[in-house]
């Protein structure tokens, strides 16, 4: 049995895929009735929090977006008694005013994908989830606030479209999009999302733009992404640094009760 006593978990996006914050380490591999999670979860402390870390791709980056294993990721993270997820994840722009390297703390996002396991009532019992407001409203706030204190460059809400991949979009996807009202694109929000709220553990996005998508005329490149992704890991790291102090034991949002109105 894992223990319960784990208070936050990081899952890791592109570019990051090591524990970075967190000090005294150790691996642990936790079993699911849903197999095996994406790599070994790191669990450790920073100020005083126990915290575990999660690369979401694997620390080789060996699982593309559309098999990655979500449903095993926050059951493990569940089973380690996480009630808050930090969910950093490359994106890219679908606005002018939104730039490569900026944050968007997401509050909305668009469900592109197609045949990912999305949900942990499958029979048996069944679940209308909410996500009318998907994100944790108290984690954004906690957020907006430490990225104002620290001047980084950022954005308080955006509308996440999340695509299957892992291809790119086409030009006429990205400009209907863009017409939709979309902010940021990328392959990962979803189902994490969606998996975390049938838990009631507490979601947050800290997205990072890497680029502008392909309706700006100009081919998306992977090496582009990274390159963006490893000079924003240092923004990203401060972030989280600064705001893990400032999350408070006792949790006072919705996310906690909404399973309460949501099982038949």
């Amino acid at each position: 049995m894992a223990e319960k006593d784990v208070e936050i978990g990081i899952i890791g996006g592109t570019g990051m895929y090591d524990p970075v914050i967190i000090k005294e380490a150790e691996d642990k591999k936790v079993y699911t009735p849903f197999g095996r999670t994406s790599d070994l979860i790191s669990v450790g402390f920073y100020e005083g929090k126990k915290i575990a870390f999660i690369p979401r791709h694997g620390r080789k980056h060996q699982i593309p977006p559309h098999k990655i294993p979500s449903k095993a990721n926050i059951w493990a993270l569940k089973e380690l008694g996480v009630k808050r997820i930090i969910s950093p994840s490359a994106v890219g722009s679908l606005r002018e005013n939104y730039r490569a390297g900026e944050f968007v703390l997401v509050d909305q996002f668009i469900d592109r994908t197609a045949g990912r396991p999305d949900t942990f009532y499958d029979g048996g019992q069944v679940c209308h989830i909410s996500t009318a407001d998907p994100t944790c409203s108290e984690l954004r706030t906690i957020f907006v606030k430490s990225a104002r204190e620290l001047g980084i460059p950022f954005h308080n809400k955006g509308t996440y479209i999340c695509i299957q991949g892992p291809r790119f979009s086409t030009r006429a996807e990205s400009r209907l999009f863009r017409a939709w009202g979309v902010d940021v694109i990328g392959m990962t929000l979803y189902p994490e999302i969606a998996l975390a709220r049938e838990v009631e553990i507490c979601y947050v996005p800290v997205a990072m733009i890497t680029d502008y998508d392909v309706w700006a005329e100009k081919p998306v490149s992977t090496d582009e992404i990274i390159r963006t992704m490893e000079m924003n890991v240092d923004n990203f790291k401060k972030l989280i640094m600064h705001t893990i102090p400032k999350i408070p034991e006792v949790r006072k949002c919705s996310c906690k009760d909404a399973l309460k109105e949501a099982l038949l």
